[in-house]
């Protein structure tokens, strides 16, 4: 870490990878890294929205327009973060896309969209990022969600998705210490535009969502998650691994 301006930048010198990362939580993410001193690779489909991102964070984010559910992808997006920051310091797999239903009437189309564009890519992201990591002394930070610990209802493919997720975390984490990377998963809840939308959508939803959730908010990407992300990422954290943090208000109390 370096002091700037009175400031500590607790990633100064550190790039990331972060996928989503020009919306939602993954925004709020980049949001928060580059403010402690980080470069960033947003990776993301949304070009309008990238575009912008950069405008607003200037030359600490570069955007790549990248679907992770492509399986050569995941080089891709490794070697354009090394090709454009000299090196690798943190992945964060944020990115998913899953499709609601109850349990009797998922399709394999669900549960292919869901392990497409969440375990799939993470797994593939992890793999093809453990050299740059290990040489580093990495990081990985993965997403978890209350549906799969809880086993929340119509989250079916979501839930098995985010489990498989946590799952190869913890393997990983047995297995790259040695290597010296660490790795942990964020389980959140946040106020983003996809949760907005369902809100908007579903009368009365947003106050029996809440009801649950001891502190009576939403998270704030940036302010909540990203925060919390910038400690997995930071040496704060060089003696954590395996770990699921529940970054939900107390949504859910892991024992």
């Amino acid at each position: 870490m370096i002091e700037a301006k009175g400031v500590t930048m607790r990633l100064s010198g550190k790039t990331a990878i972060v996928t989503g990362g020009a919306g939602g939580i993954g925004r709020g993410i980049t949001r928060a890294f580059v403010a402690e001193g980080a470069s960033v690779l947003a990776v993301d489909l949304d070009d309008a929205a990238g575009a912008a991102l950069v405008d607003e964070l200037g030359g600490s984010v570069r955007f790549l327009r990248a679907d992770i559910s492509v399986q050569s992808n995941a080089r891709l997006i490794i070697d354009t973060a090394v090709e454009e920051f000299g090196r690798l310091d943190v992945l964060v797999n944020n990115a998913h896309a899953s499709r609601q239903a109850p349990l009797l009437e998922t399709t394999q189309e669900m549960l292919d969209l869901s392990f497409d564009t969440g375990f799939y890519p993470t797994f593939r992201l992890m793999t093809a990022a453990h050299p740059q990591l290990s040489a580093n002394g990495g990081s990985v930070i993965n997403f978890a969600s209350g549906a799969g610990i809880e086993g929340s209802p119509t989250q079916g493919s979501y839930a098995a998705a985010k489990e498989a997720i946590r799952a190869i975390s913890r393997v990983a984490a047995n297995e790259w210490a040695r290597d010296g990377v660490n790795v942990n998963v964020i389980s959140p809840l946040a106020l983003t535009e996809g949760v907005q939308s369902y809100i908007d959508e579903n009368p009365g939803i947003e106050k029996r969502l809440l009801a649950g959730t001891p502190m009576r908010r939403f998270g704030d990407p940036q302010a909540d998650i990203g925060r919390v992300a910038v400690f997995l990422a930071s040496d704060d954290a060089s003696y954590m691994t395996g770990q699921t943090l529940m970054v939900d208000g107390g949504s859910v109390k892991l024992r």
